[in-house]
């Protein structure tokens, strides 16, 4: 039924997947994230959502990992690979809330914190290379639009959330 309805309301102009909007910034952002994961990745083993998970806790500090998924939007199963790899490499831990003992708090160790270190301006250096080919009046334009659609996501997903509630 749902099908019939999608197929009875055709789209308002044509449709080009490769213009449209939330195609092109995934397409984008998995580009952008292989182009600086070569950096990190190749020097020091480590994949994207690891790398996130070590740049979140470098940033913020020791939380749960339901506080990275929040920070990285990455998936739990992503998330919880991470963690687990970088368990094994020694670089994060993972003890019980002394708060709450049924959730784990993960922190970075010393060498955690070493690597997040080593790393933060390899992949500084890739961005400032990557908006090296805009002008200053198109960075400020990025960082603008981008701002923009963040904030008017936030609005929208604390509105839906108001509304699940009730």
């Amino acid at each position: 039924m749902a099908r019939e309805a999608v197929l009875s309301n055709p789209p308002r102009s044509a449709f080009e997947l490769a213009r449209f909007l939330p195609f092109r910034l995934t397409v984008l952002s998995n580009r952008l994230t292989r182009r600086v994961a070569r950096f990190y990745g190749q020097r020091y083993k480590l994949s994207a959502p690891e790398w996130r998970t070590i740049a979140v806790l470098g940033q913020h500090g020791a939380m749960s990992a339901n506080s990275v998924i929040t920070q990285t939007t990455m998936d739990k199963v992503r998330v919880s690979r991470a963690v687990a790899k970088l368990l094994k490499s020694g670089y994060i831990t993972r003890d019980a809330d002394p708060e709450d003992r049924r959730r784990a708090i993960l922190a970075l160790t010393a060498t955690g914190a070493d690597l997040y270190r080593l790393i933060v301006p390899l992949v500084q250096d890739v961005e400032a290379e990557i908006l090296a080919t805009l002008s200053a009046e198109d960075r400020s334009g990025l960082e603008r639009a981008l701002a923009r659609i963040e904030a008017y996501l936030d609005k929208t997903n604390v509105e839906a959330s108001a509304e699940d509630d009730d």
